[in-house]
């Protein structure tokens, strides 16, 4: 595909799905997810993550398809750039490089000021004494998270993929543990579980919106929850025969959170009270030759790029000091960037390149086409249902979803950025074979790929 080897291959296929699943982290995303479900009751709870984690299951299997064909670090913006028309391939790609980067910022910006969060509060509970943590106790918690993770992402890459295969346990864990502990709990409290017919059956409607839509806001759970698939991808340089481990990684982490995450929603309903590395190396990004470095000292590790998300997360991070719809902003970041992101190049496979998609390994057959429409339209929808306020119409400042401003900026100005300079070197994806090859993908490595009858016939990765 045109990519000299730079980064190290270690992670076997169970460890490159632990990464998705450990980033996932059903029982806490749950917890701080049922927000957005709770007001549908638990019909909102389980049906609406069961629907919509199927939708997601078949986003994954349209993206596997193509992770198999083509496995790069690069992926959502390369296939875009690889199968969109002539016109179109050099702006998209340049847009969805930018989208997903922003995608996997917003997503440890999230990731990380939850886990705030979640730390504060049990410090609160211990105490029993009412405190209550402010804006800036919680950001400097978040600050001193991010940095920790910063370090571990440069310096433990040499045990990271046995880190990954623990979080598989942990996760599992916490998963049985909650749908034991809480039925226990309660029957032991001498209080009876919920019928199933509350279950399964029982509606709520405590937003402003007509009750269907009110179900179909229930759906931002699992859309927040089961986002990071895509992770599987941006592995795909470090994964031992990435052709298998990449698209079973992806369906893997997104199934098992679909049957685990109905599992867990159940019991809960129950017993409740009525790898932007890429991009930077093709030389998109600002400073690309100084963040594409790979350090040779420390494991052939990014630490120039990982530095640069650990400030980039600090920055954006402030938002919290501000109020709540700003602290929001910071998970609007993820889903709307990710989804444009994931969409686009399926989209353009369809329209444009299917001549040009040659299957590898895994494959969805005569229903790769179907399924990747599905994925198409319910992503549209995705991107469309994360900017609606929750709470009801009219909503007021404080309670607005700024998603549209956030992500309508970054898209807004990255096409302008392009139009009035990128355009004017920004070819795609480079060569990296030859070091001193400056050939961009179209002329190289896209027609070596289809010369050589599909990508997992070339010689170069």
């Amino acid at each position: 595909m045109g990519y000299k080897q730079e980064l190290k291959r270690q992670y076997s296929t169970p460890q490159v799905f632990a990464v998705a699943f450990s980033i996932m982290g059903l029982v806490p995303s749950i917890a701080s997810t049922l927000a957005f479900s709770l007001p549908a009751g638990p019909v909102g709870m389980v049906w609406g993550w069961f629907t919509a984690s199927i939708f997601i299951l078949l986003v994954g299997l349209a993206m596997a398809d193509l992770a198999s064909a083509m496995p790069t670090a690069g992926g959502l913006y390369w296939w875009t750039h690889y199968f969109a028309g002539v016109k179109y391939k050099n702006p998209l790609s340049f847009l969805i490089g930018y989208s997903n980067t922003l995608g996997l910022i917003g997503g440890i910006c999230s990731v990380d000021y939850t886990l705030a969060l979640m730390i504060l509060s049990c410090v609160s509970i211990s105490r029993d004494d009412g405190w209550s943590a402010s804006r800036g106790v919680i950001y400097a918690v978040y600050v001193g998270l991010v940095l920790l993770h910063g370090i571990c992402a440069a310096l433990s890459g040499r045990i990271m993929p046995k880190i990954q295969t623990a979080c598989i346990y942990i996760n599992v864990s916490l998963v049985i543990a909650t749908v034991i502990a809480l039925p226990v709990g309660k029957v032991t409290r001498g209080e009876a579980l919920n019928p199933g017919s509350y279950v399964f059956q029982h509606v709520d409607n405590e937003t402003g919106w007509p009750t269907g839509w009110a179900f179909m806001l229930a759906w931002l759970a699992p859309i927040w929850s089961i986002g990071s698939f895509d992770s599987c991808v941006h592995m795909s340089e470090e994964a031992m025969h990435a052709a298998k481990a990449v698209p079973l990684g992806i369906i893997w982490s997104a199934g098992s959170a679909c049957v685990l995450g109905f599992l867990t929603l159940s019991v809960m309903a129950a017993t409740m009270d009525p790898n932007a590395w890429a991009f930077s190396r093709d030389g998109a990004l600002p400073f690309s030759t100084f963040f594409r470095h790979i350090s040779k000292r420390i494991q052939y590790q990014p630490v120039r790029m990982i530095c640069g998300l650990v400030v980039a997360c600090l920055i954006l991070g402030l938002l919290c000091l501000i109020n709540n719809a700003a602290t929001n902003a910071l998970f609007s970041l993820f889903v709307a960037s990710n989804y444009l992101s994931w969409g686009t190049p399926i989209f353009c496979r369809l329209v444009w390149g299917q001549e040009r998609f040659h299957p590898g390994e895994f494959y969805t057959g005569r229903l790769s086409k179907p399924i990747a429409w599905i994925a198409v339209v319910y992503l549209l929808f995705g991107v469309v249902l994360s900017m609606f306020p929750t709470g009801g119409p009219n909503p007021s400042p404080a309670d607005m979803n700024y998603t549209i401003v956030i992500n309508g900026f970054v898209w807004v100005g990255c096409m302008a950025y392009y139009f009035l300079f990128a355009r004017h070197w920004f070819t795609g994806p480079r060569m990296t074979v030859d070091d001193n090859s400056s050939t961009n993908s179209e002329s190289g490595a896209y027609n070596s790929v289809v010369s050589s009858g599909g990508p997992m016939n070339a010689k170069a990765e």
